[in-house]
């Protein structure tokens, strides 16, 4: 069993780098990536502890690129050390990324809500803010009683409290992953909010822009659309991951090490790095 989608609290997960991969180890995986939004800052911490461990610790970096209606977000994965081209990219994102929270949390203060963005900091534990820091917030402060009540009726997309986040173009995102010596992956396709035929349509076209490969698997899909995804990746010449996308407490429906279909992911994923070293 393995994972190639979770996040720490270098982004917005509730585990440590360490601690994340101290579970994975315990839970019996056998490879790890840990792919933050718009931040590579707890690889480091992670790849000591996989060591120690005996996982693979594979390195990885979500980000989200420019696209309408749904969204596009591109893992970056199995690149090497801290390229310098994606250091600097990913702290540009990353504080464009706090200043736009910082903004949700002004339009609420100014809508007369009780909230408080060095609060928000203290509770939240992590080193870059994310809606669902700003989602587990709202349930402590007692102003929702759910997590997805938050993005439901305030942050989420089309509600009063929600700005969008800057985002790349993709030709810019794919470059700058195969730059750092990465793989260029198309993070959770169904997000996209588009019509099978025009999904279909996507992939050549990104087969054709330098995309890598397609995470058929990720748990928000029904266990028939990765199938298909799968399908239509290696019909097109594209790698096949999968993931979890685990967060921790804050998603806690979200298991380390299984995807769509309460399915545990197999080690043959691992096929779409060989060739690399991670």
């Amino acid at each position: 069993m393995i994972d190639l989608h979770t996040h720490s609290t270098a982004s917005d997960g509730s585990y440590s780098p360490q601690a994340l991969v101290e579970l994975a180890a315990s839970r019996g995986l056998s490879a790890l990536a840990l792919t933050d939004h718009d931040s590579i800052s707890g690889c480091d911490e992670a790849s000591r502890a996989a060591a120690s461990l005996g996982l693979r610790f594979i390195r990885g970096v979500e980000i989200e690129i420019e696209f309408k209606p749904g969204e596009f977000h591109l893992l970056g994965l199995g690149f090497r050390g801290s390229p310098p081209c994606l250091v600097e990219a990913l702290k540009d994102l990353a504080a464009r990324r706090q200043d736009r929270n910082r903004q949700i949390i002004e339009k609420m203060r100014d809508e007369g809500m009780d909230v408080d963005w060095d609060e928000l900091v203290s509770h939240s534990g992590a080193s870059l803010i994310g809606r669902p820091h700003i989602a587990s917030y709202l349930v402590k402060k007692g102003i929702v009683k759910r997590l997805q009540v938050a993005f439901d009726k305030f942050i989420g997309k089309g509600r009063p409290f929600f700005i969008p986040k800057s985002c790349i173009p993709l030709a810019e995102g794919i470059d700058l992953i195969h730059r750092s010596g990465g793989l260029a992956i198309v993070a959770h396709p169904m997000s996209l909010f588009v019509s099978w035929t025009r999904l279909r349509e996507f992939f050549p076209a990104w087969k054709e822009a330098g995309i890598d490969g397609v995470e058929a698997w990720h748990p928000t899909a029904r266990r028939g659309e990765c199938d298909k995804l799968e399908a239509l990746a290696l019909e097109h010449g594209l790698k096949v991951t999968a993931g979890s996308d685990f967060h921790g407490s804050s998603r806690a429906d979200r298991k380390l090490g299984i995807t769509a279909g309460d399915r545990q992911i197999e080690d043959r994923y691992l096929e779409a790095f060989s060739g690399m070293e991670t």
